[in-house]
């Protein structure tokens, strides 16, 4: 039993932003929404962010944590710095079996880190060896859901359906490029090339044809030495939510939802996620009931098969044939307040607020180590 947490009268949450990728930014969005609507005469908040160098920091007084001026939010370094390894493989003197004293005095860790190196397993697996709760998926289920291409290995061997695609690891692009490049353009055009372990539409090219198929994953390198090379699926993009159960009850859907992307855009891009006017979601979408209710038997089921935790968004394509293909799962999706997923719990009556709540009275629950 915490006996610091009894003698307080509010439960300590330590809200970690930032991170070492290229979805930085995405997550600070995320983190200052939370900041802003968790109930305070419930929640003693640190806001903790990772520098892009790494570094781990208590987040200063001018942080920032909205698009200002067309920029986009990076973590103040002007904050007080945290005993922490960083990625110089530098060693620092702590106890065996502790992280920083900021961390180890809070009840709860919410992680709001999106992409490699927050939301992929890995500070999962530093808060399991510290025995500290955290809200979200653990350390497999973070991994798989990362990474797209063994994504796609666990949903197809759960029977859901998956589209056509091909991974395109460096070693074989390095070695044998004439062999990949031909079955990747075997899957038909267009397609739609990606890094295999990044979200938020970054590194994404639509491709029409083989002559732009070579710099689209020379693009997508840029990320991630690992790509996937996707056959484009025609059709409506819908969304539901899923939200593990406070007691022994399966996970719940919420209501599906359609993206609609803007002209402009030839798909659900960056620009269109994060900018004003670049997308509406339509919540609940114009779907048949029986539709509506498949959906979200299929996002429960793909939650489950990954084994997840706390919340999940996962994207499907609705076939003008009447199919649904599961897109991808995202195990820590875009959390701001106008983000999918909270908009979606929203609609189907749990307001942002209530589901942050939610989300880490789910982590306090949960018994560290084995589960």
């Amino acid at each position: 039993m915490n006996h610091d947490r009894e003698s307080r009268s509010r439960v300590r949450v330590a809200v970690v932003f930032g991170g070492r990728n290229s979805e930085h930014s995405v997550s600070l969005l995320g983190a200052g929404s939370v900041l802003e609507a968790i109930d305070q005469s419930k929640y003693e908040v640190i806001p903790i962010g990772i520098a892009q160098d790494g570094r781990w920091v208590l987040a200063s007084e001018r942080q920032r944590y909205a698009i200002e001026s067309g920029r986009l939010p990076t973590v103040d370094e002007t904050g007080d710095a945290l005993a922490i390894p960083t990625h110089s493989a530098s060693l620092v003197a702590l106890r065996p079996g502790e992280i920083p004293r900021a961390l180890g005095e809070v009840d709860v860790v919410f992680p709001l880190l999106h992409g490699p190196f927050g939301e992929d397993g890995t500070i999962q697996g530093l808060l399991e060896m510290a025995g500290v709760r955290y809200v979200g998926s653990g350390v497999l289920a973070s991994a798989i859901g990362m990474d797209k291409a063994y994504m796609k290995l666990v949903l197809r061997a759960s029977g859901l359906p998956v589209g056509p695609y091909v991974v395109v690891r460096d070693r074989d692009w390095r070695v044998d490029r004439a062999r990949v490049l031909k079955e990747a353009g075997d899957l038909g055009w267009p397609v739609f090339v990606k890094p295999a372990r990044a979200g938020s539409s970054q590194g994404i090219t639509k491709v029409h044809d083989a002559a732009g198929l070579e710099e689209a994953i020379e693009a997508a390198r840029e990320h991630d030495p690992k790509v996937l090379v996707e056959a484009a699926i025609p059709g409506r993009e819908v969304e539901c939510a899923v939200l593990e159960s406070l007691g022994d009850s399966p996970p719940e859907a919420s209501v599906v939802g359609e993206v609609v992307v803007a002209e402009g855009h030839e798909f659900y891009d960056f620009e269109a996620k994060y900018f004003d006017g670049g997308m509406e979601l339509h919540a609940p979408a114009d779907l048949p009931e029986s539709v509506s209710e498949r959906v979200r038997a299929l996002a429960v089921q793909a939650f489950e098969a990954l084994g997840c935790e706390g919340l999940a968004r996962v994207d499907f394509f609705y076939t003008p044939s009447g199919e649904l293909i599961v897109n991808e799962i995202n195990t820590m999706p875009g959390f701001t307040a106008q983000s999918v997923a909270p908009k979606l719990w929203a609609a189907t009556g749990l307001p942002y607020p209530q589901l942050i709540d939610r989300l880490i009275q789910l982590a306090l629950r949960r018994p560290p180590g084995l589960r």
